[in-house]
């Protein structure tokens, strides 16, 4: 008689519903592997829309999201090789697609870093960047174990004008740390501030008593690359070199 497939060799099986146990368990451990080959510790994470682009003709009114996404990539990864020097660099990290994710590893690999970038399997838009470094290059099936590699080891987040994926992360991440969930000193960072506050009524969630007062402190607004660097030099130094594995 013919040997039967081991369980673990068994396509069939590790596809069905009855392994999704395994499944979810697995984009845990490979990616867990990967990130300690590289030896990443600590990540900024960059968010933004899948469908701006570089292109003033495609993108007449978001072109400009693209290029300061990519400047301010560019700086923190060239800044992250002289923290590097003591140990305290960091890695760039994005959802690995188009758009503002495409801007974000761009930036890093134009300063010769690493970057991450957390591909997510959808019938359209998400196709992993040319910018990532392969070797950090991930698909995930699951959206939740993906949101959980995007904040295992963020230090801060920067989040461009985007739509419901954006804002998505957005509220979660800003739950997590309005909870306690994670730390409160990650810095939480939105590029434009005429975008975001026409987008999203803060103050009015304040009035109505729907969120308290200093709940609107958990992020920054910020305007250019250069205020970005500004805001987040002291914050990342401070948290990166108070951190304990």
């Amino acid at each position: 008689m013919k040997r039967a497939k081991k369980a673990y060799k068994n396509l069939e099986f590790l596809n069905s519903r009855q392994a999704r146990t395994l499944r979810i368990l697995a984009e845990y451990l490979e990616p867990a592997k990967r990130f300690e080959e590289k030896n990443i510790k600590h990540t900024v994470v960059f968010f933004g829309s899948a469908r701006i682009t570089d292109d003033k003709q495609r993108s007449p009114k978001t072109h400009k999201y693209y290029r300061a996404a990519e400047a301010l990539a560019f700086r923190l990864a060239r800044w992250s090789h002289e923290l590097a020097r003591n140990g305290d660099g960091f890695t760039i990290c994005s959802g690995g697609g188009p758009g503002i994710m495409a801007a974000a590893n761009r930036g890093a690999q134009r300063a010769h870093s690493l970057s991450i970038g957390l591909n997510i399997s959808l019938p359209h838009e998400q196709e992993p960047n040319d910018y990532i470094t392969p070797e950090l290059n991930f698909e995930f099936h699951y959206f939740f174990m993906r949101k959980l590699w995007f904040l295992f080891h963020a230090k801060a987040l920067i989040f461009f004008p985007g739509g419901y994926g954006t804002l998505d992360e957005l509220f979660e991440s800003l739950t997590l740390v309005q909870t306690g969930k994670k730390n409160r000193r990650m810095p939480i960072l939105l590029y434009d501030p005429a975008f975001w506050k026409e987008v999203v009524d803060f103050p009015k969630l304040v009035d109505l008593g729907l969120i308290s007062a200093e709940d609107v402190d958990l992020f920054h607004y910020f305007s250019s690359p250069e205020e970005g660097m500004k805001i987040l030099k002291p914050r990342l130094t401070q948290i990166i070199r108070g951190f304990k594995f």
